[in-house]
């Protein structure tokens, strides 16, 4: 993306909202600073080139990963995308570029790539990818290797999801984040693979402790099942599963104080939720929700309300087409510490969501028409970095890049 959109992205952004602000020594009439409540940033193309990157992940080295949704993992060392891929990879099920992506493949492909806790000392890292099974969809995997000299070795799965699709070509919604909670436990979501959300919506695959369709699962760093899981020893259940009847978890992030686990999903036409996740609880998917029918607009769910199903800590209606989150912890911007950073991908922005315990006390849009979010991460230097997807929901689109925000001053 050259520098030229996104100095114009960033200006578009500024909103009158911050017009009768106090000064922060930025000058205003930058167009490249952008002015929110707090602090003033500038948006920094650092690489270009990506072809949908899916997740972005900081080495203790410096280098920035990331995965690319067609199956491959790069890096970018001082500033720039190195050219060859990382080697030892596991097989992915992948995507072409250039077809017209009408099928479950849409999402396929390499998803998330995060580090062991303990890194620096075991150079373990964890990949989340669409495991190519008997059809051509395949399933969701996690494997993990060493990462050494650019490139994994010893690479292991260590688990293999029962989450089939819907039986046929458009069964995507794969779901596919990883986070470590650091108390030894790794979390993975897991999407509903697009079963119809009409008929007897109890009998839907996501009310199932049957299957992984549309769950969270809490598993050891090695894979193992903790024997405290909420369903171990239930007949009939996945022992692997921690929270069930989600949708499409696209977000997954552990409040760095509390150690509260949350994540955010896709709701259809309208009702992206955030949701905070606790053992054995049903969030209640397709039975209630704040989405409608794609096609006909007519109501899906019974309602918004169902005793023992938990609702959402926060709904956009209509969606943003939520993505990457984070809560930030940097003293780059020492005013958002605590904050939940949300991307939108169809809303194409970056939304800041202050936290008054576990609930969301205010809500603001700190980038909007910057391009499709798809990942949020934070540097060691404590900036902010975003990955774009340049695709529509339908096309692959071009290459795109990775942006930085950086302090432009403090309000």
């Amino acid at each position: 993306m050259p520098r030229s959109q996104i100095l114009a992205f960033a200006a578009a952004v500024v909103t009158t909202a911050c017009a009768n602000a106090p000064d922060t020594g930025a000058d205003a009439s930058d167009p490249g600073v952008v002015q929110t409540a707090f602090h003033d940033f500038r948006v920094v193309e650092i690489a270009n080139g990506l072809i949908n990157p899916h997740a972005l992940e900081f080495t203790p080295e410096g280098d920035l990963l990331v995965t690319e949704r067609p199956g491959r993992l790069r890096i970018i060392r001082d500033g720039v995308l190195l050219p060859d891929s990382v080697e030892g990879l596991p097989p992915i099920q992948g995507i072409g570029r250039g077809a017209r992506k009408m099928n479950g493949l849409e999402q396929a492909g390499l998803r998330d790539v995060v580090l062991h806790p303990d890194f620096e000392a075991n150079r373990l890292l964890y990949l989340s990818y669409v495991k190519p099974g008997p059809d051509s969809l395949g399933t969701l995997a996690v494997a993990r290797g060493r990462y050494e000299n650019d490139r994994l070795s010893d690479v292991e799965e260590i688990f293999h999801s029962n989450a089939d699709g819907n039986g046929t070509e458009r069964s995507s919604m794969w779901g596919g984040r990883v986070a470590f909670d650091g108390r030894g436990y790794m979390y993975v979501t897991l999407g509903d693979r697009q079963w119809p959300s009409s008929g007897d919506l109890e009998s839907h695959p996501a009310q199932q402790l049957s299957n992984h369709n549309g769950t969270t699962v809490r598993l050891h760093d090695d894979g193992r099942i903790p024997e405290d899981n909420p369903f171990v020893g239930q007949p009939g259940a996945m022992p692997e599963i921690w929270t069930y009847g989600h949708r499409n978890a696209q977000g997954l992030a552990v409040h760095p104080e509390t150690g509260d686990v949350w994540s955010n999903e896709h709701g259809p036409q309208g009702g992206d939720e955030v949701n905070l996740l606790e053992s054995g609880l049903n969030y209640g998917w397709p039975v209630v929700g704040h989405g409608v029918n794609y096609t006909t607009g007519r109501a899906i769910h019974e309602g918004t309300l169902r005793e023992g199903m938990q609702p959402p800590v926060h709904v956009w209606v209509p969606s943003i087409g939520v993505s990457g989150m984070i809560f930030y912890s940097g003293d780059a911007f020492p005013e958002w510490k605590g904050d939940m950073l949300v991307g939108g991908m169809s809303g194409q922005r970056l939304v800041r969501l202050r936290l008054d315990g576990r609930r969301i006390a205010r809500q603001e849009d700190l980038l909007r028409d910057i391009g499709r979010v798809r990942d949020v991460e934070q540097g060691p230097d404590g900036a902010i970095y975003l990955a774009l997807d340049g695709g529509t929901r339908w096309e692959d689109g071009p290459p795109t890049a990775i942006l930085r925000l950086e302090p432009a001053g403090r309000r």
